[in-house]
């Protein structure tokens, strides 16, 4: 299989673990190669928070460089348009939650807020696909990362992935009613 690079990024505490492991096992379990390195060091403060995940023949590091991304996932709309700028090729994807935690600049008044329309007419010009993930009505935002964990299923982005190969992932990481409940929201997104 072609290499295929993916870059999460948002803000500690939003589950970037979780959904990088989910994703890290649901590509093993599918038989493809996989490799993954995260950076934690500021998720206790609210800090920016990175996952890179490579998959495909011929990987030989964890590292994506600046630009070759084939998936970024924003987490957090702000961090959505950094990983746009820094981290997506032309004709790459990015699928962002619809979720603001504005940073500093936003709260002290020196930046406007970003909206999904931004974000979108970004990535028009940038030449990529966005796909806005609205978890809105969603009663537990802790989990958040398992609609899009189930968008990425339902739009088949990771070739050769199937929903299978996710639930088999969950199961590994989590159990009882974590699971029931993780895996009712992945269903939710990946229909």
């Amino acid at each position: 299989m072609k290499a295929f690079n993916i870059h999460i990024t948002g803000v500690g505490g939003q589950g970037i673990g979780l959904l990088s492991q989910a994703l890290l096992r649901g590509i093993d379990h599918a038989g493809i190669k996989v490799i993954a390195v995260d950076t934690h060091g500021l998720a206790q403060r609210g800090g920016a928070v990175v996952s890179q995940i490579r998959c495909g023949d011929n990987i030989h590091s964890p590292l994506i460089m600046k630009n070759y991304a084939d998936l970024v996932l924003g987490m957090e709309i702000h961090e959505a348009m950094r990983g746009l700028g820094t981290a997506l090729r032309k004709g790459g994807t990015l699928v962002f939650l619809d979720v603001s935690w504005q940073p500093l600049p936003v709260r002290l008044g020196l930046k406007s807020a970003l909206t999904s329309t931004d974000i979108q007419n970004a990535c028009e010009a940038f030449g990529t696909t966005a796909i806005k993930v609205d978890t809105r009505s969603m009663e537990d935002t802790r989990m958040q990362n398992m609609a899009l964990l189930g968008t990425i299923a339902k739009h088949g982005i990771i070739p050769g992935v199937s929903n299978k190969n996710y639930i088999t992932a969950l199961e590994d990481l989590l159990t009882g009613e974590m699971l029931s409940k993780n895996t009712a929201i992945f269903d939710a997104y990946a229909i």
